[in-house]
């Protein structure tokens, strides 16, 4: 009976490939080869018999056959992880998914303070790209994430707000003598998008208090980048306009690295949440770590009161 089953290597690949849509995103998180990956597919597609992905364009999507198998295997590999669980729980390690730009621009240093204040609680952080941030707590090997979001991640999870995401155009710095940005010189900007949908341009344009300026500037043209960090670097080299997270980015202002063509931040109405399964076995780490974490979240208000857009939601 054992021999008649796939590699289990190769259901693995196959499933977080199918989550993920993207054999690019598997081999990441698997720490494999996108080739690896792709070979891992063709063993099943050849034991099985039939296609199980099909492209579509750059787009990954699964066949009928491919949509039933992935089902099946997320519950199978839930089933697994949590065998395994008590036996990780353990071993004191706390394992924290996080997207890639707050990790690099605040969670690293909080952690690196979290290791020399508490050397007895080790966390295995994975800073992960993620369009729309997301963690399946369920099937993935993480026992807590930070997420980008409204609060709400779904039945069984709980969160906790660390702060809220302000949005504020950021660009390189301009020296004293430099004409001051006015709409009409924003209007002919070259723009920097931290995502394909262009969101965050379009929340802090439908705050501004001028009539029509959503509907007057154009935000289908300018550079897209896949993250936030990205977009940041662009603008701080002088490539465009772009979109900041204030907290994520007051540092650079502080330190002059920044400029503020338009000092005026937007409440998107998302936060920056640490989420966990509700009754984990890792709850009580998941407590330290999160007061942890939130006596080093600044408060707005120290970060840049005169920059927050009048009437705007407050944290």
């Amino acid at each position: 009976m054992v021999e008649s089953l796939p590699p289990l290597y190769a259901l693995r690949a196959f499933e977080v490939a199918a989550r993920s849509s993207s054999f690019t995103r598997a081999a990441e998180e698997l720490s494999l080869t996108q080739s690896a990956i792709s070979r891992h597919i063709r063993t099943l597609e050849s034991q099985f018999g039939c296609r199980l992905f099909e492209r579509h364009g750059p787009r990954l999507v699964l066949t009928d056959v491919g949509q039933r198998l992935a089902r099946e295997l997320k519950s199978g590999f839930r089933i697994i992880e949590d065998a395994c669980l008590p036996l990780r729980a353990n071993s004191g390690q706390l394992r924290l998914k996080a997207p890639s730009t707050l990790t690099m621009r605040w969670l690293l240093r909080v952690l690196e303070q979290f290791k020399g204040d508490c050397p007895e609680l080790p966390v295995q952080l994975a800073s992960v790209w993620m369009d729309f941030d997301h963690a399946d707590l369920h099937a993935e090997p993480y026992d807590c994430a930070i997420l980008l979001g409204n609060g709400h991640f779904g039945a069984g999870v709980e969160a906790c707000k660390l702060f809220d995401e302000w949005l504020i155009p950021i660009g390189a710095p301009q020296p004293a003598d430099a004409p001051a940005w006015t709409l009409e010189r924003l209007a002919q900007a070259e723009l920097i998008h931290p995502s394909a949908d262009r969101r965050d341009w379009r929340r802090w344009l439908q705050a501004q208090p001028e009539q029509g300026l959503a509907q007057a500037l154009r935000l289908d043209r300018g550079t897209v980048f896949d993250t936030l960090d990205q977009a940041i670097s662009a603008a701080m080299a002088g490539h465009g306009l772009s979109v900041g997270d204030l907290h994520l980015v007051a540092e650079d202002i502080r330190r002059g690295r920044v400029g503020l063509p338009f000092p005026r931040a937007v409440a998107s109405g998302d936060g920056y949440y640490l989420v966990w399964l509700r009754g984990s076995l890792q709850q009580e780490r998941i407590a330290c770590l999160r007061q942890y974490l939130l006596e080093r979240v600044v408060p707005i208000d120290d970060l840049a009161l005169d920059y927050l857009v009048p009437g705007a939601p407050r944290a």
